[in-house]
């Protein structure tokens, strides 16, 4: 008589590993903030080092990774990792600088003008007339509208607080009051077609916008070529806004502006972190 055993079946958890595309340095920096914080507060304890917890928040805000996953891969819980990422997100956007102090910057750097340009950060459609206000027309998506400055290399140097989609980008450069910071620190602008009317300054503007055509005036071949020359100079912020949005959990971002505000200046800071390194 031969006797087999029967392994009786269970469920063993199955984890697997997953290249990160972050440098070093951006690991290391994250890991060291979250140490100081956690002098700061006194905390004597974690589960995990703070190496391990910055990969894991990095691995969620750059490849969108489900929390329940990265928590059963690090034998937490899923409350756990929600904590871990908020917290650092909550650190990441302290850093973020105001628009005064990133305008004098570049102005310590040398920089003459700044790219400033308006995105739209796509959201899930929610229902109820609340979310109306979310909707765009220009871009025929639901979403929140943000205000960005870029240098003219297209690195991104600030950002606004998140708005409702509809939210026209001259709206929100007033509510910031972007043209008496600009003039302040003694800075020009290239910007689109979008912020025509917001520098009525004929002798000294300070945001150039290029020349608009339409049905009774056509642009002269010279204005053609001014509009092709500041096409050339604006750019970069595409680029900015490129590198801002590879952080692939911005597709599924809430709906609260109050988060999303705190989400995007984090990722500002690691965003700045990748490319200045």
């Amino acid at each position: 008589m031969t006797t087999t055993e029967e392994h009786t079946d269970s469920t063993f958890p199955l984890v697997y590993q997953c290249r990160l595309s972050l440098s070093t340095r951006t690991v290391n920096h994250l890991a060291d903030l979250l140490r100081r914080h956690l002098k700061a507060i006194r905390s004597r304890w974690r589960i995990l080092p703070p190496g391990k917890i910055a990969v894991i928040v990095l691995a969620v805000l750059r490849h969108d990774q489900r929390l329940a996953d990265m928590a059963g891969g690090s034998s937490v819980s899923e409350s756990t990792v929600r904590r871990w990422r908020d917290e650092v997100i909550a650190l990441l956007a302290a850093q973020a600088p105001r628009v005064d102090r990133a305008l004098k910057k570049i102005v310590r750097q040398g920089g003459e003008v700044v790219l400033i340009d308006g995105t739209l950060v796509h959201t899930q459609r929610r229902t109820g007339k609340d979310d109306r206000k979310n909707y765009s027309g220009k871009h025929r998506h639901h979403g929140l509208h943000f205000l960005a400055l870029t240098d003219e290399r297209g690195r991104l140097v600030w950002i606004s607080a998140a708005r409702p989609g509809r939210t026209h980008d001259n709206t929100a450069a007033r509510h910031d009051h972007i043209l008496a910071h600009l003039r302040a620190a003694g800075l020009g602008a290239l910007a689109d077609l979008g912020f025509r009317g917001l520098d009525n300054d004929v002798l000294d503007p300070v945001i150039v916008t290029g020349y608009h055509s339409s049905r009774t005036h056509k642009l002269t071949p010279g204005q053609k070529e001014a509009n092709r020359v500041l096409a050339v100079g604006r750019a970069p912020v595409e680029h900015g806004f490129a590198h801002l949005k590879n952080w692939r959990i911005l597709t599924k971002l809430r709906t609260d502006p109050a988060h999303a505000t705190q989400l995007l200046r984090a990722l500002l800071v690691l965003t700045n972190l990748e490319i200045n390194r």
